[in-house]
């Protein structure tokens, strides 16, 4: 049976209808936003995808940030990685414009900057450098005219990649799997960008934590879901992310939820999430 404005939803607060977001008369300055989580498979490049394609849907420009050597994103989103102009090349100054890196997809009004593994090697060319945790900031300042959002995808770390998105960004998001190990590591996470707060980037806020892999059917999932609740309040979107096979097969296929299977239920998350930003006046 489909949930009605008013039943309550798996954060336990009630089931809002939020419309879609009225069109932009203009665009940019985009808000620069990190998904950040040191701890992998808690789907975070797979929500970075998702949230840039739902965004896009919604007339919103968006550029996504692969800043994960893995390269995830730019396979995820089907665009070249390899013998071209990556972050990595932006980060180390090869490559002086950043349009220059910027791939399109796709999804209209949702373009890339790719990484691959070359930017594991990023970290070490760049801890002699002066200023060092601004870089990534100097790139985005480029294009952040042209943008509404920019999603900077960072590796699960929090070395110091992590710490140059931080710093680059306006707001994090976190996406946290609804289990107990991906919960532990919460805490350190925001401690971290308590610290980025503090010592680099004063303007840094905490947009949300997003719960990702719920399953309704487990006491676990709901239990960790609760606790999260309990912990951070309104920083936890109402927008809960379930469990489902189609999001990997999705990548795989390197579409969007959103275009690979526009009926599931996860497509329909991710857009409510997009939703839910604007409403929150995270984006524009």
């Amino acid at each position: 049976m489909a949930k009605q404005q008013g039943d309550l939803g798996p954060t336990g607060r009630p089931e809002r209808v939020i419309p879609a977001p009225a069109k932009l008369e203009r665009h940019g300055p985009a808000r620069i936003i990190a998904m950040c989580n040191q701890k992998g498979g808690v789907g975070k490049t797979t929500s970075a995808i998702n949230l840039a394609a739902a965004l896009a849907r919604y007339g919103r420009r968006v550029l996504a940030v692969d800043f994960d050597p893995q390269g995830a994103l730019s396979a995820g989103l089907g665009v070249q990685a390899h013998d071209v102009p990556t972050i990595y090349d932006l980060m180390l100054g090869k490559v002086k414009d950043p349009k220059e890196a910027i791939q399109h997809t796709d999804t209209e009004g949702l373009d890339v900057i790719p990484a691959n593994i070359d930017l594991s090697a990023a970290e070490v060319h760049l801890v002699s450098e002066v200023a060092r945790e601004q870089i990534l900031g100097g790139v985005l300042r480029k294009v952040v005219d042209d943008y509404d959002v920019i999603l900077v995808d960072c590796q699960p770390s929090l070395g110091l990649l992590t710490v140059n998105a931080l710093t680059a960004s306006h707001g994090v998001l976190i996406p946290l799997a609804c289990e107990y190990f991906a919960l532990r590591g919460v805490a350190l996470l925001v401690e971290t960008v308590e610290k980025v707060k503090d010592r680099l980037n004063p303007s840094l806020e905490l947009d949300g934590i997003l719960a990702t892999m719920f399953d309704p059917r487990t006491l676990h999932a709901r239990e960790v879901l609760e606790r999260v609740v309990d912990t951070f309040g309104d920083k936890v979107f109402d927008t809960v992310i379930g469990r489902t096979v189609k999001l990997p097969d999705a990548q795989i296929a390197a579409q969007p939820i959103l275009t690979y299977a526009p009926s599931n239920a996860a497509a329909e998350a991710y857009l409510k999430l997009a939703r839910e930003l604007v409403q929150r006046g995270v984006v524009a």
